[in-house]
């Protein structure tokens, strides 16, 4: 494609634990440098976390050349894709970790564009509003060297139930700082981007709209690779004989309506949960449902294997999104890439991208289990219709070299 400017612009992002692991804005990082492999004008740098918990494992990706280690061995930094990524250590601080990672992470970007000389040439692209009270000075820094500064605020994670009122507190604080320093705020969700011009107008933010995306392959495992059989019989589960969901497992994904409801609907089928580990969480759970009485309720732990977790998606019957906080969610574009019948949460972001391709539920007792119970009634017609419908929403709209290209816009 062809931008506005020939020079070619050096790109910095931090803010993602890695690259390509379970995760938005790390599968988001996998996609865009690949579409961008054989692109002249963006050199991308991206800042991953040397040591923690979903530190960068470059042993996970295919592709990774150029590997440069330390006098202890450990590598560093290496290529992939049409990117040098650098891998920070961070100190194990808790929670705060991610504030010190980001900081180090955008000062490490500062010094090395002073170093190179790539001064004019570059942006620094940051990933979530964690940094607010550091954000100021240090895109101040960033202009002395005439280097741009944008940022993906995510969506509202000031909203999050997991987290303390202060906590909360300092969230919405760091997020209105830091719409009002950046050059650019590069939204994921429409709605997002409203949400950041009417609550921060005071600021005039300059922002734009490039959503998260998704592939619409199929699975390269074919029905009968043990891979997915095994799966399916380790977990007691037949094609198009279960529902599934797929998130962390967090209150405001809404794990105890889609659970209480589907104990209260007549289905016959399973529900498969595929998510991250939190018992106390679970405990609280079980405590309030007692859903370990109902063998339809089937936690099946985590699927990082990609293509596995496609050919699942594309084996469910039905799949549950309950997501209420955030913007363009990316399970729920690799639900719609996938799955014929999707039963959202009913929330503005969901409507926003699959329109009338899914159908929608609210949180009042009862709603989700009478709509469980029309979509097992359903003729297989009308459920592969949504899927048609769902598999053009995307490809209109959320192709990720529909993404890439935005892109390549805005940081030329």
């Amino acid at each position: 494609m062809t931008g506005t400017s020939t020079e070619k612009k050096n790109v910095f992002i931090i803010g993602a634990k890695s690259i390509g692991q379970y995760g938005g804005y790390e599968t988001f990082l996998d996609k865009l440098t690949e579409a961008h492999e054989e692109c002249s004008r963006i050199q991308y740098y991206i800042l991953t976390k040397a040591n923690g918990s979903g530190c960068m494992d470059e042993t996970k990706l295919s592709g990774v050349h150029r590997i440069k280690k330390n006098k202890k061995g450990e590598v560093y930094a290496f290529k992939y894709h049409n990117a040098n990524v650098i891998k920070l250590p961070v100190p194990q601080i808790g929670a705060a970790q991610a504030i010190a990672y980001d900081v180090r992470a955008f000062r490490w970007c500062l010094a090395y564009i002073r170093k190179k000389g790539l001064s004019n040439q570059s942006i620094i692209y940051v990933l979530a509003c964690r940094i607010g009270p550091f954000f100021g000075n240090l895109v101040k820094e960033a202009h002395r060297l005439g280097v741009k500064v944008f940022v993906n605020p995510d969506g509202h994670e000031w909203k999050r139930a997991k987290w303390p009122n202060y906590i909360k507190k300092y969230w919405k604080n760091s997020e209105k700082l830091m719409v009002k320093s950046a050059d650019l705020m590069i939204c994921d969700s429409v709605n997002i981007e409203k949400y950041i011009r009417d609550e921060y107008s005071q600021y005039r933010p300059k922002t734009t709209f490039i959503a998260y995306g998704a592939d619409l392959k199929k699975s390269i495992l074919a029905d009968s690779d043990s891979v997915f059989t095994e799966w399916l019989s380790r977990n007691e589960l037949k094609p198009l004989k279960y529902y599934m969901c797929c998130g962390r497992f967090v209150p405001e994904n809404s794990f105890e309506t889609m659970i209480r409801e589907f104990m209260n609907s007549q289905s016959e089928k399973d529900f498969a949960i595929i998510t991250t580990k939190d018992d106390a969480f679970l405990e609280k759970l079980e405590q309030k449902l007692h859903f370990g009485s109902d063998p339809r309720i089937k936690f099946v732990g985590t699927v990082y294997n990609s293509e596995l977790l496609k050919k699942i998606r594309e084996n469910a019957y039905g799949n549950f999104h309950g997501h209420t906080v955030g913007g363009t969610n990316p399970s729920l574009l690799e639900a719609l890439a996938c799955t014929d019948l999707n039963l959202l949460v009913d929330v503005s972001f969901n409507h926003e991208v699959a329109l009338d391709s899914a159908l929608y539920w609210g949180k009042a007792s009862g709603e989700l289990a009478s709509l469980i119970d029309k979509a097992d009634a359903m003729d297989e017609e009308t459920r592969r219709d949504y899927g048609c419908r769902a598999k053009e929403r995307i490809a209109s709209a959320y192709s990720w070299q529909i993404i890439a290209d935005k892109y390549e816009r805005v940081f030329n």
